[in-house]
């Protein structure tokens, strides 16, 4: 009670509440709606999961401690759409990535003129990602997803996926001579393609030599008109699973649609009785000038036959990523699930053709549904057909669509949650002691922002949003003076986040560049920290309750009313000047990819 002293009572009561906070503390990172489950194999642990289950999520920058929604153009992949925030939210207990037609103009520069122009795009979609904010190395990642649109109308591409945090993905300048490489040797006749190459003397901003931003792909769906593909069982609707990696094969590369020459492609994958090579996408050559700077990368991928079951009901995938045991130990894999049923397999002993390894890299995840006309499209178009704005109101588009495209929008690519599960010896945390990334991006942090940032990541806001009283505030946060002021463990202006983000104490070492690395068996045992909590905690609450009793005794104090602070009723208590922990470790960091 305000104005008093506590008793005896009241602090043994403050104790354990200390305690139990001390206990539950490690498992910040797992969403408490998660219900209680197996791991998808036997050694794992849950060390991450969202849930998305609070509603009216906000995922824009500097809004969430996880996730990201993009806010820009995307200049990959001949995309045909435009991210924004507004698109990704949370509905009744999922996760939506919403695609719709709406015209976007832009400032954007002609690549044959140099000369910047507006630009229009017909279609905006949705992205979120982890980067530099939860990243991990190794492990299984599960999510349950509902695919968006008809299976059978071609055009979208809905996606799950990882990459490398040294780059950042829609970011084209930082995934130059990044993406995707996964190679550690000296090949001097491809240095110039690789920036941090093996060959590179010294240890560049922290990073090391041979380091790279590969690429794991955990599904990327083409729905269309049912077609047998050529040398192939597979028919659209399917999912594709990929790894893609550098340096690429050079000599004797399969033609597309064809398969590989034996001897001349990676060998030793495995295919599930509904999967088989995706022989349609071997990987893409990154020119660059002079030549020299041109470098090769691959898709080890396979596709997987679907139907109308996985745009209309809720299905499960999921990867393994399993790390070499050792260095150069060459017994790593990748495997693809689908409701529990194998995929595809590729191990680390596949990857000899090249030099290239099994990944290593902290990598982040991806959510987010593409518009391209590369993926769905009739490919070429029709000889006459003289279409450039893939506008479906410029009747001179309509030979440049697949059949029922325009009637498809709009469509929700739904997400039930996204899980992430480890082994004594895999890590959290997106700059590794063993792979850091930190100090690389604040040196090239313009890589990893778009015109207009003064950082790569805002700062997360705790409250601050605007309210009226009793209404508009989430779940986590009261409105006073006409602003959110957010509860313990709740984020965003308007407190609707579960603050999921890294402790600084457990996770992150604010005195040092790298993050602390916080694995399973190997290190401390949970039962043991959370002890130690347990211990510290309460010999904390004990003294200070012990302090307050002396100055009862005649030191003299004043306690301060709630309403002497304005709780609420100052903007900047609240909002708007960042969040401790959350924002002091993204304050001067960059985004690549």
């Amino acid at each position: 009670m305000i104005g008093s002293t506590p008793s005896k009572l009241q602090c043994l009561f403050l104790i354990v509440a200390a305690a139990y906070l001390a206990t539950t503390a490690s498992a910040s990172m797992i969403d408490p709606s998660t219900p209680t489950h197996a791991p998808p194999r036997e050694g794992y642990e849950l060390v991450f999961s969202d849930e998305f289950t609070e509603e009216g999520r906000n995922f824009k920058d500097g809004e969430d401690g996880v996730w990201t929604a993009m806010d820009k153009n995307d200049y990959t992949n001949s995309a045909l759409h435009y991210y924004k925030p507004e698109a990704v939210q949370t509905e009744d207990g999922k996760l939506k990535i919403h695609s719709y037609r709406e015209i976007t103009d832009f400032p954007a520069e002609d690549i044959k003129t140099s000369k910047v122009g507006a630009k229009s795009k017909y279609y905006t979609s949705g992205m979120i990602q982890s980067w530099n904010k939860f990243c991990f190395t190794g492990g299984i990642v599960s999510v349950r997803a509902k695919l968006p649109g008809n299976a059978f109308v071609g055009g979208l591409w809905p996606a799950v996926w990882m990459m490398g945090n040294l780059a950042r993905a829609t970011y084209v300048g930082s995934s130059d001579y990044m993406w995707p490489w996964s190679f550690d040797k000296c090949d001097r006749h491809g240095q110039n393609g690789q920036e941090l190459s093996g060959c590179n003397e010294g240890w560049h901003w922290g990073v090391g030599k041979g380091r790279g931003a590969p690429e794991i792909d955990l599904i990327e769906a083409m729905g269309g008109e049912v077609k047998k593909l050529p040398h192939s069982k597979i028919t659209t609707p399917y999912v594709s699973s990929s790894l893609q990696v550098s340096p690429g094969v050079k000599d004797g590369r399969p033609v597309l649609g064809d398969k590989p020459v034996p001897g001349r492609w990676y060998e030793g994958m495995t295919y599930g009785k509904n999967t088989s090579l995706n022989n349609f996408f071997y990987g893409v050559l990154l020119e660059h000038k002079p030549s020299s700077y041109s470098y090769q990368s691959d898709a080890i991928s396979a596709n997987t036959q679907l139907s109308a079951s996985q745009y209309e009901e809720f299905h499960d995938y999921t990867v393994e990523w399993k790390l070499d045991s050792e260095e150069g130990a060459n017994d790593g894999r990748l495997e693809w699930y689908m409701d529990g049923e194998f995929l595809y397999s590729i191990k680390s002993s596949s990857l000899n053709i090249t030099g290239s390894k099994m990944p290593d890299e902290p990598m982040y995840l991806l959510l987010n549904t593409a518009i391209s006309s590369t993926w769905g499209f009739p490919a070429p178009i029709p000889d006459g057909c003289e279409c450039e704005s893939y506008d479906c109101d410029d009747p001179k588009c309509k030979c440049a669509f697949s059949p029922g495209f325009c009637d498809n929008f709009p469509a929700t690519f739904e997400i039930d949650h996204v899980r992430v599960y480890q082994r004594p010896g895999e890590s959290l945390g997106c700059s590794p002691k063993s792979r850091p990334t930190k100090l690389f991006i604040e040196g090239h942090k313009n890589r990893y922002m778009k015109e207009g940032d003064k950082e790569p990541l805002l700062p997360i806001n705790v409250g601050g949003g605007e309210c009226e009283e009793g209404g508009e505030c989430g779940e986590g946060g009261v409105c006073n003076g006409g602003y959110c002021a957010c509860t313990d463990g709740w984020i965003g202006s308007m407190c609707r986040t579960r603050d999921k983000d890294y402790d600084e104490s457990v996770w992150r070492d604010p005195g040092n560049v790298e993050d602390i690395v916080v694995e399973g068996p190997k290190g401390l045992h949970k039962e043991l920290l959370g002890m130690l909590g347990v211990i510290f905690a309460g010999l904390g609450v004990a003294i200070c309750c012990r302090v307050r009793e002396r100055r009862e005794a005649g030191m003299g104090y004043r306690y301060v009313k709630v309403g002497e602070i304005g709780l609420g009723g100052e903007k900047g208590l609240y909002g708007g000047a960042g969040y401790g922990s959350s924002g002091a470790y993204q304050k001067g960091t960059t985004n690549r990819v």
